[in-house]
């Protein structure tokens, strides 16, 4: 039987976080809540786009201009066309584990997610096995996803492994039944952020793709 890799995508392969959450702060500030950097990973990063809208609407306390949501996306794809890199070692880590089925499991919508494909190259590495969560009822920290993605690449979720950034993710990879790797290798990390992952539940945590690569193969030899 196959096993799979299921990487989330913002944080895991695009270092795209950091990129993402500065433009919303800029947004929610400019809706009068002062927000910085720190405050908008807090409270919105790891989210679907709806609930991130849900979540600056209760923060401001009133219903959000009707252009938010347009107004947002575009200023953030353009954030994201321009200042997009991969998180350091990404590439490496999926070049020396091409034999593996591998996935795409994020709570980025579609559009997002296909741009920063384009602006990565990651196109042709992944193809169609890219799933967003607007495909599924429900987020993370809910499995519905993970549990997607393993059926759609015909894998028991038993026979997967998810790297995650964040404490959602993980929680979302261990509720599907999957072993999950915790990642701290992006830019938007946070100082504590292996105590959240590791609270969340992961099983291992790595602070680099070379330490990801060293536990993968360990779990594979067990899987």
């Amino acid at each position: 039987m196959d096993h799979l890799l299921i990487f989330d995508f913002d944080g895991v392969i695009a270092d795209s976080e950091v990129v993402a959450n500065s433009v919303l702060a800029e947004v929610v500030s400019e809706l009068g809540v002062p927000t910085t950097l720190e405050d908008s990973y807090d409270r919105y990063m790891g989210k679907r786009f709806p609930d991130v809208l849900a979540a600056v609407q209760a923060d401001i306390g009133r219903p959000l201009p009707t252009t938010f949501a347009e107004d947002f996306q575009a200023r953030t794809l353009a954030a994201l066309r321009r200042d997009l890199k991969p998180v350091t070692g990404a590439g490496g880590y999926i070049e020396t584990f091409a034999h593996i089925p591998k996935c795409i499991a994020s709570s980025s919508s579609p559009d997002r997610l296909n741009l920063c494909l384009d602006v990565l190259a990651l196109r042709n590495v992944f193809g169609s096995r890219v799933y967003s969560a607007s495909l599924v009822p429900r987020g993370k920290p809910h499995p519905d996803i993970f549990l997607h993605a393993a059926e759609q690449m015909e894998v028991a979720p038993s026979r997967a492994i998810v790297i995650e950034d964040s404490a959602s993710g993980v929680k979302a990879g261990v509720a599907a039944g999957m072993t999950v790797i915790g990642l701290l290798a992006a830019s938007h990390i946070q100082k504590g952020h292996r105590d959240r992952l590791h609270a969340a539940g992961a099983h291992h945590v790595a602070e680099t793709f070379q330490e990801a690569d060293a536990i993968t193969r360990g779990i594979l030899e067990k899987l």
